[in-house]
């Protein structure tokens, strides 16, 4: 290596030292870590997540359901175009850190002033005939170019691992719609049959008050009771009958809320609403916080994003350091086409080589690394959110499954109690031992009973479906 080249590679690495040493100082933050369990005591690592959503839920009306809305959900597609883009952005940044080469052709038509410099030093040329250069010069070229920015400080290479990341992270939030979607669907599912059991529950009701209403009437006859005690029981009736009406649309509703979801314009679906009362729901496993970190597609992706937003400070980092590019050419030039043949006459090439580096007025590249940064602290705010979130959502609906079991239990007994007393208000009312106005409320309450208990068991699914979503299953 000559003195000369030695002087300049120690000027350019000098350079490369200063340069680095005034890149600006910010802080750093890593993200929290989870807590160990839910509650004291609970180390069981079973965890539900880990199960497919058709193993979880048993019912085959339900399977064909999220199956197709797998498959037909227009939210659901939308993402996956999504997921398309992203993938196609790390091809592009993939792209950039490679080598460029482009093959062209041009022509074009050169005439020369006589009073230029090279105007007259042509006309000055005592030139034979044959030899002369035409008069306009046209000039014919073919050939390909390649030039390549080395990526010695990894900028290129960073921006295409933080693309990577991101599509990762699509991926992941198509995963966590997904759990949402299923979760959905299953919700909306049990509330169809909860409504159709209602629906049945105001019909039974609606028989035996009409029933307690002609026993009044019969009463009313024999003036044991008053015209008032007719119409309080016609009232009660009516009002009960209009509420069908009211169910029937929840009904309707509650149908085309999953049709929408499946991809489908109304219909009928179809499920097994007679048996609703007598489900159990799964106990479900939630085994130790720290899975949640694996199983919940939302904190994946806030992850994901997390490493994106520290690879982009990485690579905002590099635009601060000298650049290194490569160009070269190579092809055919000649002023005839019919010499373009004519090799090595014709021949034409080059290659070039370039450092450059920012010097002054570098606010634009500082702004780019402090809004990298910037973004990477939102990122770390936002996994530990999501992580906290996530925690709270399993310890809320843990205790929710508790308390609904125990609310279950004592309505049902509520429900038993009120039955048994409908028939004892309507014997004491025939005996005259009881006034109409016990059986009405005697009745009423039942019936809200009847429908708290249809409810509460509506929400045991319900729980048993949000805690199966909260855990991160249903995506698999």
């Amino acid at each position: 290596m000559s003195r000369s080249m030695k002087t300049q590679f120690a000027a350019c690495l000098t350079a490369s030292v200063l340069l680095a040493s005034c890149v600006p100082a910010l802080k750093m933050r890593e993200a929290r870590k989870v807590d160990r369990t839910y509650y004291a005591g609970a180390t069981d690592t079973t965890n539900d997540a880990n199960i497919t959503w058709r193993t979880f839920f048993k019912d085959p009306d339900l399977h064909a359901l999220i199956d197709s809305a797998l498959g037909n959900n227009q939210e659901l597609n939308i993402m996956l175009q999504e997921i398309e883009a992203a993938r196609a952005e790390v091809r592009a940044r993939k792209g950039e850190y490679l080598p460029f080469v482009d093959f062209g052709a041009a022509a074009e038509v050169d005439k020369v002033g006589e009073f230029t410099r090279n105007g007259a030093v042509e006309h000055d040329l005592d030139v034979k005939e044959e030899t002369k250069f035409p008069e306009p010069l046209p000039n014919y070229m073919i050939g390909a170019r390649a030039s390549w920015e080395l990526d010695i400080w990894k900028k290129l290479r960073n921006a295409k691992k933080a693309a990577m990341m991101r599509y990762l992270g699509t991926v992941e939030g198509k995963n966590f719609m997904v759990t949402h979607l299923v979760a959905e669907i299953a919700n909306s599912y049990y509330e169809l049959m909860a409504l159709d059991n209602q629906l049945s529950i105001l019909q039974d009701n609606i028989a035996i008050q009409k029933d307690a209403l002609e026993i009044v009437r019969l009463e009313k006859q024999a003036a044991k009771v008053t015209e008032l005690a007719v119409r309080r029981f016609e009232a009660e009736v009516l009002k009960n009958r209009s509420k069908l009406f009211d169910i029937q649309q929840r009904i309707v509703e509650t149908e085309n809320r999953i049709n929408f979801l499946v991809g489908r314009y109304p219909r009928p679906v179809a499920r097994r609403s007679s048996g609703f009362s007598a489900l159990i729901p799964d106990s479900v496993a939630s085994g130790v916080p720290s899975q949640l970190l694996s199983h919940r597609p939302d904190i994946r992706r806030a992850e994901l994003e997390l490493t994106a937003a520290k690879l982009d400070v990485r690579s905002a980092k590099a635009n601060f350091y000298p650049s290194v590019r490569l160009t070269a050419g190579i092809g055919l030039n000649a002023f005839d086409p019919s010499l373009l043949a004519s090799t090595p006459a014709s021949l034409i090439y080059n290659l070039a080589g370039d450092l450059v580096a920012p010097l002054v007025n570098r606010n634009a590249i500082k702004a780019a690394y402090i809004g990298a940064s910037a973004r990477q602290m939102q990122a770390v705010f936002n996994y530990e959110q999501t992580v906290l979130n996530a925690y709270v959502d399993v310890v809320n609906q843990l205790s929710n499954i508790q308390n609904l079991h125990h609310s279950y239990d004592l309505r049902k007994q509520q429900v038993d109690a009120l039955s048994s007393s409908i028939t004892i208000s309507n014997n004491l009312f025939r005996s005259a031992r009881a006034d109409y106005m016990e059986v009405l409320l005697t009745q009423r309450d039942a019936l809200e009973s009847k429908f708290e208990l249809v409810e509460t068991q509506k929400q045991r699914m319900n729980a048993m479906v949000n805690m199966y979503q909260e855990l991160g299953g249903g995506w698999r």
